[in-house]
């Protein structure tokens, strides 16, 4: 295949890529999908052949991993209608193949917005993303110290394969279900993430614009990148020995947090949940996640809402919560645990004991 040629192949091929895909991806598919030669596609890029025969053979290896094996199968086949041939030159190799265009994230911007949704619980000590081959969805889960499992987070499929293949997350455990946790690459992907996007401007720690009750001007809410309030909280014990919080209480927050962050997506970083709180007439939701947002706070009622926002939304920590609100030193985390029974029945009366999750 002549330079021109690989030119116009290659020029094709960023047309009908979304803008998120990696260039070591992009030439991986246009060398084993559309035949262009190592050295043709290192010309054309102005670098070395090396260069690119150590991303195509990087990318050949990753394979084994199914998220990355399935966003090449399904990138390779864009525009194709037919699935591309797998490293092992067969078409599904008992993987259930998608190729049509919807399964594609086609949008850089929802790549971004998803991915520092999901990083930021990855984060957190004991976290994994948890993909099986016949999952529409991925989860993420934490194990506590008790060894108690709680999902915190969904994320459509499409998403996950972009994390893996931009090498965001790697495989850690795979098997049937398939366990990955963030990478070097995806720790510094979520500084920059949270750097430019709309709720953060601040690098280091993640920053969300509180608005106080007091005044209408965002406050500044610094947490650690590591871990939310309530599962610091949760590792403290009682004079009796017990768990301050229980595994019950955690999960109620994060569900909690979870609609609160996809309802952000919807209303923006700024929206000024107290402010729509207590407005005289009910705030108009626009989002299922943001009626379900509502519907959880206003059953709690004014002073466990606020607790309830300020920790489990805008993570932001018990003492300074104590300090906003006016209230006594180390008695936040007694009204916090109120709150949480609270929020815990509110999920119970809602649906069910064993009511669904997010997503």
């Amino acid at each position: 295949m002549s330079s021109v040629t690989v030119s116009k192949v290659s020029g094709a091929l960023l047309q009908s890529l979304p803008d998120w895909v990696p260039q070591s991806a992009r030439n991986y598919i246009l060398h084993t999908e559309k035949g262009c030669s190592i050295r043709e596609l290192a010309r054309d890029l102005g670098c070395h052949a090396s260069t690119v025969s150590r991303q195509v053979k990087r990318l050949e290896r990753r394979r084994e991993d199914i998220l990355v094996d399935e966003a090449l199968r399904t990138l390779g086949a864009t525009g194709q209608g037919v699935a591309p041939m797998g490293p092992s030159g067969n078409k599904s190799a008992g993987i259930a193949v998608r190729v049509a265009e919807a399964d594609i994230c086609t949008d850089e911007a929802t790549v971004n917005r998803e991915a520092r949704r999901i990083l930021r619980r990855l984060v957190e000590a004991g976290a994994v993303l948890a993909v099986a081959r016949d999952m529409e969805k991925a989860v993420v889960v934490r194990t506590g110290a008790d060894g108690q499992t709680t999902r915190t987070a969904t994320v459509d499929r499409p998403v996950a394969n972009a994390m893996a293949l931009k090498d965001w997350i790697s495989c850690i455990t795979p098997s049937r279900i398939s366990r990955y946790s963030i990478t070097c690459a995806g720790r510094a992907a979520l500084k920059t993430l949270i750097e430019v996007g709309d709720d953060a401007k601040l690098s280091a720690r993640t920053v969300t614009q509180v608005h106080t009750s007091e005044t209408t001007d965002p406050r500044a809410v610094r947490y650690s990148l590591r871990e939310s309030p309530l599962v610091v909280l949760s590792r403290r014990k009682s004079k009796d020995g017990e768990a301050f919080l229980s595994d019950e209480h955690v999960s109620a927050g994060e569900r909690l947090r979870e609609d609160f962050e996809l309802a952000q997506i919807d209303v923006g970083a700024n929206f000024d949940w107290q402010a729509a709180l207590k407005a005289p007439e009910e705030p108009t939701a626009t989002s299922d996640a943001q009626k379900r947002v509502f519907a959880a706070l206003h059953d709690l009622g004014p002073g466990l809402e606020d607790v309830v926002l300020r920790t489990c939304c805008y993570l932001e920590g018990l003492e300074a919560a104590e300090r906003r609100m006016g209230w006594a030193a180390r008695s936040g985390k007694v009204v916090l645990r109120i709150a949480l029974e609270r929020l815990k029945r509110h999920y119970a009366d809602v649906y069910g004991a064993h009511g669904r999750f997010v997503g």
